[in-house]
Protein backbone atom coordinates (compact mmCIF):
# COMPACT_ATOMS: atom_id res chain seq x y z
CA UNK A 1 0.00 0.00 0.00
CA UNK A 2 1.21 3.66 -1.00
CA UNK A 3 2.08 6.29 1.90
CA UNK A 4 -0.45 9.18 2.19
CA UNK A 5 0.41 12.39 0.46
CA UNK A 6 -0.18 14.44 4.15
CA UNK A 7 -0.27 12.09 7.17
CA UNK A 8 -1.57 13.47 10.27
CA UNK A 9 -1.21 11.39 13.35
CA UNK A 10 -2.73 12.00 17.50
CA UNK A 11 -2.73 16.02 16.71
CA UNK A 12 -3.00 18.63 19.70
CA UNK A 13 -2.64 22.23 19.63
CA UNK A 14 -2.77 23.65 22.89
CA UNK A 15 -2.53 28.17 22.83
CA UNK A 16 -1.21 29.95 25.76
CA UNK A 17 -3.21 32.07 28.08
CA UNK A 18 -2.73 34.23 31.06
CA UNK A 19 -1.41 32.91 34.11
CA UNK A 20 -0.30 29.75 32.90
CA UNK A 21 -2.93 28.61 31.46
CA UNK A 22 -4.03 26.80 28.04
CA UNK A 23 -6.34 26.54 25.95
CA UNK A 24 -7.14 23.38 23.98
CA UNK A 25 -8.07 24.00 20.17
CA UNK A 26 -7.44 20.56 18.60
CA UNK A 27 -7.92 17.17 20.60
CA UNK A 28 -6.03 14.07 19.69
CA UNK A 29 -7.15 14.65 15.67
CA UNK A 30 -5.56 12.10 13.04
CA UNK A 31 -6.29 12.55 9.70
CA UNK A 32 -5.03 11.42 6.16
CA UNK A 33 -4.65 12.92 2.00
CA UNK A 34 -3.80 10.86 -0.22
CA UNK A 35 -2.48 12.60 -4.13
CA UNK A 36 -5.22 13.95 -6.40
CA UNK A 37 -7.23 13.78 -3.10
CA UNK A 38 -9.42 16.54 -1.37
CA UNK A 39 -10.13 15.65 2.17
CA UNK A 40 -12.99 18.23 3.72
CA UNK A 41 -12.98 19.66 7.43
CA UNK A 42 -16.10 20.84 8.53
CA UNK A 43 -17.69 21.93 11.93
CA UNK A 44 -18.88 25.12 13.96
CA UNK A 45 -16.74 28.04 14.19
CA UNK A 46 -14.29 27.38 17.04
CA UNK A 47 -14.38 23.70 16.17
CA UNK A 48 -10.21 23.50 15.27
CA UNK A 49 -10.55 23.58 11.78
CA UNK A 50 -8.28 26.53 11.27
CA UNK A 51 -5.77 25.68 14.00
CA UNK A 52 -5.34 22.14 12.25
CA UNK A 53 -4.56 24.16 8.97
CA UNK A 54 -2.20 26.42 10.89
CA UNK A 55 -0.61 23.73 12.58
CA UNK A 56 0.38 21.64 9.32
CA UNK A 57 1.92 24.50 7.44
CA UNK A 58 3.78 25.65 10.88
CA UNK A 59 1.27 28.74 12.25
CA UNK A 60 0.08 27.05 15.20
CA UNK A 61 2.04 25.70 18.42
CA UNK A 62 1.85 21.82 18.24
CA UNK A 63 1.73 20.48 21.51
CA UNK A 64 1.46 16.89 20.45
CA UNK A 65 1.65 14.65 17.36
CA UNK A 66 3.26 14.04 14.04
CA UNK A 67 2.62 15.60 10.32
CA UNK A 68 4.57 13.62 7.82
CA UNK A 69 4.62 14.19 3.92
CA UNK A 70 5.26 11.44 1.62
CA UNK A 71 6.10 9.29 4.62
CA UNK A 72 9.12 11.83 6.14
CA UNK A 73 9.85 12.18 9.23
CA UNK A 74 9.38 15.82 10.32
CA UNK A 75 7.10 18.43 9.06
CA UNK A 76 6.69 19.10 5.80
CA UNK A 77 8.66 21.51 3.71
CA UNK A 78 6.93 25.03 3.45
CA UNK A 79 7.42 24.70 -0.81
CA UNK A 80 5.56 21.85 -0.67
CA UNK A 81 2.33 23.00 0.82
CA UNK A 82 0.40 26.28 0.58
CA UNK A 83 -2.55 27.94 1.59
CA UNK A 84 -5.15 30.10 0.26
CA UNK A 85 -6.88 32.22 2.93
CA UNK A 86 -10.71 33.43 4.01
CA UNK A 87 -10.84 37.11 2.72
CA UNK A 88 -9.43 37.76 -0.84
CA UNK A 89 -9.24 41.67 -0.07
CA UNK A 90 -6.66 41.01 3.18
CA UNK A 91 -4.99 38.15 1.77
CA UNK A 92 -2.83 40.13 -1.23
CA UNK A 93 -0.81 43.37 -0.45
CA UNK A 94 -2.25 46.41 -1.36
CA UNK A 95 0.88 48.20 -1.66
CA UNK A 96 2.00 45.50 -3.88
CA UNK A 97 1.17 44.85 -7.82
CA UNK A 98 -0.69 41.60 -8.12
CA UNK A 99 2.72 40.19 -10.52
CA UNK A 100 4.59 40.96 -7.71
CA UNK A 101 2.06 39.23 -4.65
CA UNK A 102 2.22 36.05 -7.23
CA UNK A 103 5.39 35.70 -8.19
CA UNK A 104 6.82 36.15 -4.56
CA UNK A 105 6.87 32.15 -3.52
CA UNK A 106 9.32 31.99 -6.96
CA UNK A 107 11.89 34.79 -5.37
CA UNK A 108 11.48 33.08 -1.82
CA UNK A 109 12.21 29.32 -2.77
CA UNK A 110 14.44 30.38 -5.52
CA UNK A 111 16.82 28.61 -7.54
CA UNK A 112 19.75 29.34 -9.95
CA UNK A 113 17.64 28.59 -12.94
CA UNK A 114 14.86 31.18 -12.32
CA UNK A 115 15.90 34.02 -13.85
CA UNK A 116 14.09 37.66 -13.86
CA UNK A 117 12.29 36.68 -16.93
CA UNK A 118 11.75 33.06 -16.12
CA UNK A 119 10.06 34.46 -13.29
CA UNK A 120 8.23 36.83 -15.11
CA UNK A 121 7.28 34.41 -17.66
CA UNK A 122 5.71 32.26 -15.30
CA UNK A 123 3.98 34.34 -13.24
CA UNK A 124 1.91 35.28 -16.63
CA UNK A 125 1.45 31.95 -17.64
CA UNK A 126 0.25 31.44 -13.90
CA UNK A 127 -2.52 34.43 -14.09
CA UNK A 128 -3.66 32.80 -17.36
CA UNK A 129 -3.89 29.59 -16.06
CA UNK A 130 -6.90 30.95 -13.64
CA UNK A 131 -8.28 33.36 -15.74
CA UNK A 132 -6.81 36.60 -15.01
CA UNK A 133 -4.56 38.24 -18.22
CA UNK A 134 -0.43 38.35 -17.91
CA UNK A 135 -1.22 42.11 -19.02
CA UNK A 136 -2.73 42.58 -15.27
CA UNK A 137 0.15 41.66 -13.33
CA UNK A 138 1.13 45.39 -13.07
CA UNK A 139 -2.60 46.13 -11.51
CA UNK A 140 -2.77 46.69 -8.02
CA UNK A 141 -5.33 44.64 -5.58
CA UNK A 142 -7.64 47.46 -5.56
CA UNK A 143 -8.51 47.03 -9.37
CA UNK A 144 -10.31 43.81 -8.94
CA UNK A 145 -13.10 41.89 -7.43
CA UNK A 146 -13.27 39.46 -4.88
CA UNK A 147 -13.84 36.72 -7.02
CA UNK A 148 -11.22 38.37 -8.99
CA UNK A 149 -8.42 38.38 -6.09
CA UNK A 150 -9.49 34.61 -4.69
CA UNK A 151 -8.21 33.68 -8.31
CA UNK A 152 -5.27 35.50 -7.89
CA UNK A 153 -4.41 34.03 -4.45
CA UNK A 154 -4.99 30.45 -6.06
CA UNK A 155 -2.22 31.52 -8.74
CA UNK A 156 0.04 32.56 -5.81
CA UNK A 157 -0.62 29.39 -3.92
CA UNK A 158 -0.47 27.32 -7.13
CA UNK A 159 3.37 28.73 -8.74
CA UNK A 160 5.39 26.68 -6.67
CA UNK A 161 3.77 23.85 -8.01
CA UNK A 162 2.86 22.40 -4.32
CA UNK A 163 1.79 18.63 -3.55
CA UNK A 164 -1.27 20.20 -0.86
CA UNK A 165 -3.56 23.26 -0.95
CA UNK A 166 -4.73 24.29 2.04
CA UNK A 167 -8.52 26.02 1.30
CA UNK A 168 -8.74 27.71 4.94
CA UNK A 169 -12.74 29.01 4.14
CA UNK A 170 -11.52 30.27 0.75
CA UNK A 171 -15.18 30.14 -0.94
CA UNK A 172 -17.08 31.73 2.80
CA UNK A 173 -16.58 35.20 1.39
CA UNK A 174 -17.75 34.69 -2.34
CA UNK A 175 -21.32 34.69 -4.29
CA UNK A 176 -22.76 31.12 -5.25
CA UNK A 177 -21.54 32.02 -9.06
CA UNK A 178 -18.12 33.08 -8.14
CA UNK A 179 -17.66 30.02 -5.84
CA UNK A 180 -18.91 27.39 -8.79
CA UNK A 181 -16.13 28.95 -10.95
CA UNK A 182 -14.01 28.50 -8.24
CA UNK A 183 -14.65 24.73 -7.66
CA UNK A 184 -14.20 24.33 -10.97
CA UNK A 185 -10.72 25.86 -11.46
CA UNK A 186 -9.68 23.49 -8.21
CA UNK A 187 -10.70 21.10 -9.62
CA UNK A 188 -8.96 21.47 -12.51
CA UNK A 189 -5.61 21.78 -11.04
CA UNK A 190 -6.23 18.63 -9.32
CA UNK A 191 -7.51 16.56 -12.35
CA UNK A 192 -4.37 18.39 -14.38
CA UNK A 193 -1.39 18.63 -11.93
CA UNK A 194 -2.19 15.73 -9.46
CA UNK A 195 -2.61 18.43 -6.45
CA UNK A 196 -4.66 17.52 -3.18
CA UNK A 197 -6.37 20.10 -0.92
CA UNK A 198 -7.31 19.89 2.49
CA UNK A 199 -10.35 21.69 2.27
CA UNK A 200 -11.81 23.76 5.07
CA UNK A 201 -15.65 24.98 5.11
CA UNK A 202 -18.21 25.36 7.37
CA UNK A 203 -20.75 24.47 4.43
CA UNK A 204 -21.58 21.23 3.34
CA UNK A 205 -22.78 21.94 0.36
CA UNK A 206 -19.75 22.97 -0.99
CA UNK A 207 -17.58 20.64 0.52
CA UNK A 208 -19.86 17.58 -1.39
CA UNK A 209 -18.89 19.18 -4.84
CA UNK A 210 -15.28 19.16 -3.79
CA UNK A 211 -14.63 16.69 -1.19
CA UNK A 212 -14.16 12.99 -1.40
CA UNK A 213 -13.73 12.47 2.09
CA UNK A 214 -14.68 14.62 4.76
CA UNK A 215 -13.64 15.12 8.81
CA UNK A 216 -16.42 16.54 11.02
CA UNK A 217 -14.73 18.18 14.03
CA UNK A 218 -16.70 19.10 17.31
CA UNK A 219 -14.94 20.99 20.07
CA UNK A 220 -11.14 19.86 18.71
CA UNK A 221 -12.27 16.35 18.36
CA UNK A 222 -12.97 14.16 15.25
CA UNK A 223 -16.83 13.24 15.67
CA UNK A 224 -17.03 11.97 12.60
CA UNK A 225 -15.51 11.08 8.88
CA UNK A 226 -16.37 9.41 5.65
CA UNK A 227 -17.08 9.57 1.96
CA UNK A 228 -18.69 12.88 1.61
CA UNK A 229 -21.92 11.75 -0.03
CA UNK A 230 -22.60 8.93 2.30
CA UNK A 231 -21.60 11.72 5.07
CA UNK A 232 -25.10 14.27 3.84
CA UNK A 233 -26.73 10.85 2.86
CA UNK A 234 -26.45 9.06 5.78
CA UNK A 235 -24.58 11.07 8.55
CA UNK A 236 -24.34 8.75 11.72
CA UNK A 237 -23.04 11.02 14.58
CA UNK A 238 -25.92 13.61 16.07
CA UNK A 239 -23.98 16.38 15.60
CA UNK A 240 -23.26 15.63 11.44
CA UNK A 241 -26.95 15.24 11.78
CA UNK A 242 -27.13 18.04 12.86
CA UNK A 243 -25.27 19.64 10.13
CA UNK A 244 -26.66 18.18 7.72
CA UNK A 245 -30.60 18.83 9.09
CA UNK A 246 -29.31 22.64 8.63
CA UNK A 247 -28.43 22.92 5.00
CA UNK A 248 -31.36 24.63 2.39
CA UNK A 249 -33.55 22.96 0.21
CA UNK A 250 -35.40 23.65 -2.56
CA UNK A 251 -37.38 20.68 -2.56
CA UNK A 252 -40.52 21.67 0.15
CA UNK A 253 -40.67 18.01 0.97
CA UNK A 254 -37.48 17.92 1.74
CA UNK A 255 -37.71 20.93 3.49
CA UNK A 256 -40.34 19.64 5.95
CA UNK A 257 -38.33 17.01 6.38
CA UNK A 258 -35.34 18.79 7.65
CA UNK A 259 -37.15 20.82 9.60
CA UNK A 260 -38.99 17.68 11.50
CA UNK A 261 -35.46 16.52 12.44
CA UNK A 262 -33.69 19.81 13.21
CA UNK A 263 -36.97 19.78 15.70
CA UNK A 264 -36.20 15.99 16.87
CA UNK A 265 -32.11 16.96 17.31
CA UNK A 266 -32.79 20.40 19.22
CA UNK A 267 -31.82 21.14 22.96
CA UNK A 268 -31.62 23.98 25.02
CA UNK A 269 -28.08 25.75 24.50
CA UNK A 270 -26.20 25.31 27.66
CA UNK A 271 -22.46 26.33 28.86
CA UNK A 272 -20.05 23.62 27.22
CA UNK A 273 -18.04 21.77 30.46
CA UNK A 274 -14.52 21.54 30.15
CA UNK A 275 -12.91 18.89 27.87
CA UNK A 276 -12.38 15.84 29.86
CA UNK A 277 -12.34 12.28 29.33
CA UNK A 278 -16.02 12.46 28.15
CA UNK A 279 -17.79 12.56 25.03
CA UNK A 280 -17.49 16.62 24.02
CA UNK A 281 -21.04 16.50 22.23
CA UNK A 282 -22.90 15.13 25.88
CA UNK A 283 -24.13 18.68 26.65
CA UNK A 284 -25.74 19.72 23.75
CA UNK A 285 -26.96 15.58 22.62
CA UNK A 286 -30.83 14.42 22.76
CA UNK A 287 -29.24 10.83 22.91
CA UNK A 288 -26.65 11.47 25.98
CA UNK A 289 -26.73 8.27 28.53
CA UNK A 290 -24.45 7.78 31.62
CA UNK A 291 -21.75 6.18 29.62
CA UNK A 292 -21.21 9.35 27.44
CA UNK A 293 -20.67 11.42 30.36
CA UNK A 294 -18.12 8.45 32.14
CA UNK A 295 -16.18 7.49 28.83
CA UNK A 296 -14.90 9.44 25.76
CA UNK A 297 -15.89 7.58 22.82
CA UNK A 298 -13.66 5.94 20.39
CA UNK A 299 -13.49 6.76 16.43
CA UNK A 300 -14.32 3.42 15.39
CA UNK A 301 -15.69 1.53 12.14
CA UNK A 302 -19.31 1.86 10.81
CA UNK A 303 -20.69 1.49 7.68
CA UNK A 304 -19.57 2.23 4.30
CA UNK A 305 -16.41 3.68 4.89
CA UNK A 306 -17.56 6.04 7.86
CA UNK A 307 -15.76 6.22 11.28
CA UNK A 308 -17.80 7.98 14.21
CA UNK A 309 -16.93 8.58 17.55
CA UNK A 310 -20.20 7.93 19.47
CA UNK A 311 -21.65 5.68 21.50
CA UNK A 312 -24.61 5.78 20.41
CA UNK A 313 -24.68 5.82 16.97
CA UNK A 314 -26.74 2.86 16.35
CA UNK A 315 -29.78 3.83 18.92
CA UNK A 316 -29.79 6.86 16.81
CA UNK A 317 -30.31 5.20 13.46
CA UNK A 318 -32.53 2.87 14.70
CA UNK A 319 -34.72 5.63 15.77
CA UNK A 320 -34.54 9.07 14.14
CA UNK A 321 -34.14 6.68 10.82
CA UNK A 322 -36.22 3.25 11.31
CA UNK A 323 -39.29 5.32 12.25
CA UNK A 324 -39.65 5.07 15.93
CA UNK A 325 -40.29 8.58 16.67
CA UNK A 326 -38.64 10.61 18.74
CA UNK A 327 -35.96 9.70 20.98
CA UNK A 328 -36.24 8.08 24.18
CA UNK A 329 -35.65 9.94 27.33
CA UNK A 330 -32.49 11.21 28.43
CA UNK A 331 -31.20 9.46 31.70
CA UNK A 332 -30.35 12.41 34.10
CA UNK A 333 -26.69 11.36 34.94
CA UNK A 334 -26.24 12.05 30.98
CA UNK A 335 -25.13 15.53 31.40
Amino acid sequence: MSLPLLDVEGLTVDYPLPRGRTRRAVDDVSLSIATRQTVGLVGESGSGKSSIARAIVGLAPRTAGTITLHGGASAPPARRIQMIFQDPYSSLDPTKTVGYSVSEPLRVHRSPELTRAVIRQRTADMLESVGIPASAASRHPSRFSGGQRQRIAIARALILKPDLVICDEALSALDLSVQAQIINLLTRFRDRDGVSYLFISHDLSVVEMLCDEVVVLYRGRVAETGPARRLREAPLHPYTRGLVAAIPRVDPGARAKARERRELLRTPVVPAPALDDSCAYRHRCVFAAERCAAERPALRAASEGARVACHRAEDVAAQLDGGAGAPAAIPTGGR
